[in-house]
């Protein structure tokens, strides 16, 4: 059984491990890259994680936070739909890692949910077991999330949106978030403003998933970009801070040479792993919507501890910042900001994922439109120098 201490190969250990409570889902959204796509590995794995592959994971989990002195881990409980598994089995596994973890290292734990299956109950479980909850939706409205519907055709959005409000205004402390897939047939700011009327603490906005080869819908015109840059601008002029938008403040701090942990933007290694339902160790699973088997190590908690994956080479590949990148993101002026975007969205088939975003386009447009309002409104705060250069000496 291997597994054990750092060495001075591995420099950048894991710091968010994403659990597979529930291989399964409740809803059969029309879009899904996990279940709907090229990868089906789901279909050969138990629908939840058992206590034996739990236990493992925890033990591991608290292996790698020793060698490697993290003095802080996330622990993201995912799915499917996490919540199939139980609040119970949920807050137990929680309170299992934060017993073996050692005494400096602090345990964040949060449940990613489609919303629908939360009630009073539940989120008194959580949030008594420090577990906050982010939730997946495509918008504020009905109409936006049309196409999330059960595996019954009917749609998730009253449920769903009973589940927000209830988070929203009963559990504040326990809300993490709305993550939400850029969509650029809905009204951007429309969108984005149905959202705030949820009142999340911080929103997340992704680009759908997709690659060369698999392009995703609406590529055409940048026109996900376009999508991006309206948000912002209303998002910047707001005059407040309604919300925190992870994509625009980690573009303004790499803009302003800042270090941004994100997926999606900059050159800092990745460090996320996935343990799925059979203990299996794994990619993210954004990788699966590149073709089957992508997410693959090869790897499991049983027989393999966290730096076993990090030696993997599709994981080192990851945490080598610009070496990995193709030759026309290495010599890019927008190199540091964007750090060739999303590693999945770079894949076509037969040249594997040394290729520039399907995205290029989008976040060239996107960080250039960041760049210049931070610009312009660093320009009108400088004062204008006095007539002859002269300071006033009041």
């Amino acid at each position: 059984m291997s597994g054990g201490a750092a060495t001075d190969e591995l420099p950048y250990p894991f710091r968010q491990f994403i659990i597979k409570m529930h291989g399964r889902c409740n809803l059969a959204c029309t879009y899904c890259y996990l279940y709907q796509g090229p990868d089906n590995t789901w279909r050969d794995r138990p629908p939840a994680a058992s206590a034996e592959v739990l236990d493992a994971v925890a033990t591991r989990i608290a292996e790698h936070a020793v060698a490697h002195c993290l003095p802080a881990i996330s622990l993201v409980l995912h799915g499917g739909e996490p919540l199939l598994a139980g609040a119970g089995t949920l807050t137990r596994f929680t309170a299992l890692v934060r017993d073996r973890v050692p005494a400096g290292s602090s345990v964040h734990a949060v449940v990613q949910t489609n919303a629908t299956l939360l009630t009073p109950e539940i989120l008194t479980a959580l949030a008594g077991a420090g577990i906050r909850v982010g939730v997946s939706l495509d918008g504020g409205l009905a109409g936006h999330n049309a196409r999330r519907v059960d595996h019954a055709g009917r749609p998730s959005w009253p449920a769903a949106a009973r589940g927000v409000r209830l988070l929203a205004e009963r559990y504040p402390q326990s809300y993490a978030g709305v993550l939400t897939v850029v969509d650029p047939t809905l009204d951007p700011v429309e969108t984005y403003e149905s959202l705030l009327d949820l009142r999340p603490p911080a929103l997340d906005l992704l680009l759908p998933h997709g690659n060369w080869s698999a392009p995703p819908p609406h590529l055409d015109g940048a026109r996900h970009g376009e999508w991006l840059c309206a948000v912002f601008d209303r998002w910047w002029t707001a005059g407040r801070r309604e919300t925190g938008v992870r994509l625009f403040e980690e573009c303004l701090a790499l803009l302003l040479g800042f270090p941004a942990a994100t997926e999606s933007l900059g050159l800092s290694p990745f460090d996320a792993v996935v343990v799925e339902t059979d203990g299996s160790v794994e990619q993210v699973d954004s990788l699966k919507s590149a073709y089957h088997g992508a997410a693959r190590t090869g790897l499991d908690v049983f027989r393999h501890g966290f730096d076993d994956a990090l030696r993997h080479p599709a994981v080192a590949g990851r945490q080598a910042g610009a070496a990995a990148l193709a030759e026309q993101c290495a010599s890019c002026p927008l190199l540091t900001v964007c750090g060739g975007g999303h590693y999945a969205h770079r894949y076509r088939a037969g040249h594997g994922f040394r290729n520039p975003s399907v995205y290029c386009s989008d976040l060239q447009l996107f960080i250039h439109h960041v760049a210049g309002r931070l610009h312009d409104d660093a320009t009108r705060a400088v004062p204008a120098p006095r007539e002859g250069g002269a300071r006033d000496p009041s």
